[in-house]
């Protein structure tokens, strides 16, 4: 199916109207982006959107009032999460033979969404392909979402079993391009989808009773989200269609995962997942880890259908890249539903040590997409004295009993983890044999695979390293690392690494055991 049979209106003077910068007053030409739902045009300081007058099976902007609707509906929704960039909705008229932009008089023919032009090299997208997706900005937009998933409002009278209908569509729209998307490729993601349905229905009704279906971004990807000031910022969300973005919270947070793990970030795309998490403060949804993979081989469907549609608004060329992007959404899709051994691992060894390093790296590779949750001391430590991570602890909260309750909080999350059929890292100095036993003991209550790591390095090296070290949570120091070295750790019989080679050596090495 062509571009042209799912175009309804011919909206060409329109688009050259807002193309032409005597439009606005302004010298330098204006750039035009095109998408398949809508057309914009960045002018000097402005940027204007106007809706594709389009009907696909997933989406309608077939009539001007539902385009009307659409851009009111649009300002409404960002101005929660985006309130500087969103300035109205703006008319376009036609007064006698020629259109104008704006006014009152004329009878209206179009109508676009006007905001605030920022760099649009500052969305989230160009900041990855120059490798800018530091832990500091995915720990800000962890942040962000989150907060934007707190104040979204709850929707009752869900059931859970929304999506089931979304996937049915999206299936449906992936038989639209039989020469992009194989045909058997796409019967059998539709039977793994409605297995997973099948499995999984009662969780997400629990969850939707629970209060976790919202009125979500419900487009949360990278170039919809910009670096305004410092800041992430979400804007353009998901206007067309509420019951699309009616939905989960993690199905949300899913699309933003997907996107960025498409890109070869997956150790980005997993330290996402657990900034969120901890972010979620007292009550991580843990739970919903076991929908997780489903949710990400959802988003990845729609993007393989968008793609799809998109291809055929290009040329030959441009239709041959949408293609294999296409193609690439859909396997990403199969990956996230193929079964994956659920394991424990445990990484302890003195302070300096290197054991988060060993396990931020170490969790992407381990069970269900996006890989382990990363459970960390140091952070349970500060969220249970209700102190900011950066910020040093007295020393009574380092006190038996304090650290007793840390291990024990580390090992109820990682039951939480593991009974969601998740895989979990859990981070800790794990010097005693009790320590060491009992985080054992929960990987043996699960019925999962355990794997200890001990990192060991001299002491002069562990000191230099906590004294090097800024912008942590842990609050070691040199005098502690020795008063470590001093206490007897008993017999040790998890594996042995020397964290005195790289970072690289030693994940190399931990990851052969995981997979021998």
């Amino acid at each position: 199916m062509s571009a042209r049979d799912h175009v309804v209106a011919d909206q060409e003077a329109v688009f050259a109207l807002l193309a032409d910068p005597a439009t606005y007053g302004v010298r330098e030409p204006v750039r035009r982006i095109d998408t398949h739902g809508a057309v914009v045009f960045l002018a000097g300081a402005e940027v204007y959107k106007v809706k594709r007058a389009v009907r696909f099976s997933f989406m309608d902007f077939s009539t001007l009032d539902k385009r009307r609707h659409a851009c009111a509906r649009e300002m409404e929704l960002n101005r929660a999460t985006a309130p500087g960039l969103y300035r109205g909705v703006v008319p376009i008229r036609r007064r006698g033979t020629a259109l104008h932009l704006g006014g009152d008089e004329g009878e209206v023919v179009e109508w676009a969404v006007q905001m605030r032009r920022f760099d649009e090299t500052a969305t989230l997208d160009h900041v990855a392909a120059e490798g800018g997706l530091t832990p500091a900005l995915i720990a800000a937009l962890a942040q962000a979402v989150a907060r934007a998933h707190a104040g979204a409002p709850v929707i009752a009278g869900t059931s859970g079993r929304e999506l089931r209908a979304v996937a049915r569509n999206v299936v449906a729209g992936l038989r639209e391009a039989p020469d992009l998307l194989p045909p058997a490729r796409v019967t059998a993601l539709e039977a793994a989808l409605l297995e997973a349905f099948d499995r999984l229905e009662p969780l997400l009704a629990r969850r939707a009773a629970a209060g976790e279906v919202r009125r979500c971004h419900g487009d949360l990807h990278l170039r919809n989200i910009a670096l305004i000031d410092g800041a992430p910022v979400l804007f353009d969300a998901l206007e067309f269609d509420e019951a699309l973005a009616t939905t989960d919270r993690l199905y949300d947070l899913a699309f933003l995962i997907m996107d960025i793990a498409m890109r070869g970030l997956a150790g980005e795309a997993n330290r996402l997942l657990n900034r969120y998490l901890i972010a979620c403060g007292e009550a991580p949804p843990y739970d919903g880890l076991a929908a997780l993979p489903l949710f990400l081989a959802l988003r990845a469907a729609i993007r393989a259908q968008v793609g799809a549609a998109a291809a055929a608004f290009r040329d030959a060329e441009g239709r041959a890249a949408a293609g294999a992007e296409a193609r690439a959404y859909l396997a990403y899709a199969e990956q996230a539903l193929a079964p994956r051994p659920v394991k424990l691992v445990a990484v302890g060894g003195l302070s300096g040590s290197g054991k988060s390093t060993l396990a931020a790296a170490l969790a992407p590779h381990l069970g269900p997409l996006p890989g382990a949750v990363h459970l960390r001391s140091d952070v349970e430590r500060k969220r249970l004295n209700g102190t900011p991570e950066l910020e040093r602890l007295p020393p009574e909260a380092y006190s038996l009993a304090a650290t007793d309750e840390v291990y024990a909080v580390l090992r109820a999350r990682a039951e939480a983890i593991l009974a969601a059929g998740h895989g979990v890292i859990v981070d800790a100095v794990h010097q005693r044999p009790d320590e060491r036993a009992e985080i054992a003991a929960v990987a043996q209550a699960s019925g999962v695979d355990f794997l200890g790591l001990w990192l060991e390095a001299p002491v002069d090296a562990l000191a230099g390293r906590v004294e090097a070290r800024r912008g942590d949570a842990s609050d070691a120091t040199a005098e502690v690392v020795r008063w470590q070295a001093g206490r007897d750790p008993g017999p040790l019989d998890w594996v042995r690494l020397d964290s005195t080679q790289p970072p690289a050596a030693v994940l190399a090495q931990a990851r052969a055991l995981l997979d021998p």
